[in-house]
């Protein structure tokens, strides 16, 4: 099945699948996996079920010596000189003429 047409769910469950071949791949039990990412051993068979934080995902990624493999799994995007443009709007060019009145002395009530 291509991931493509995998539900959200799918995905999250395939992940989790992966990182659990890589932790037995490299021989750890969950204890050890957990211990060197800071997390329960509840929390890392959450992420191997595909039911996790993200947090948590990234700790066991970093606990395997896999977070290099975030640039293949969200590559990091350049954003277009035409797009900039647009998200920057009208830059504001002088300060407006409300900031600098000054109340009448009619308006003072002492």
């Amino acid at each position: 099945m291509r991931i493509q047409s995998m539900s959200s769910s799918a995905i999250c469950n395939e992940i989790g699948r992966r990182l659990k071949r890589a932790r037995l791949n490299v021989n750890q039990t969950q204890k050890e996996v957990a211990g060197r990412a800071g997390l329960s051993v509840t929390a890392v068979q959450s992420v191997e079920r595909g039911d996790a934080r993200l947090e948590s995902v990234v700790s066991v990624l970093l606990a395997l010596d896999l977070i290099e493999q975030i640039a293949n799994f969200v590559p990091d995007q350049e954003i277009s000189p035409l797009q900039l443009a647009k998200l920057q709007g009208k830059k504001r060019q002088r300060a407006s003429r409300a900031s600098q009145r000054t109340p009448s002395r009619e308006s003072k009530e002492w």
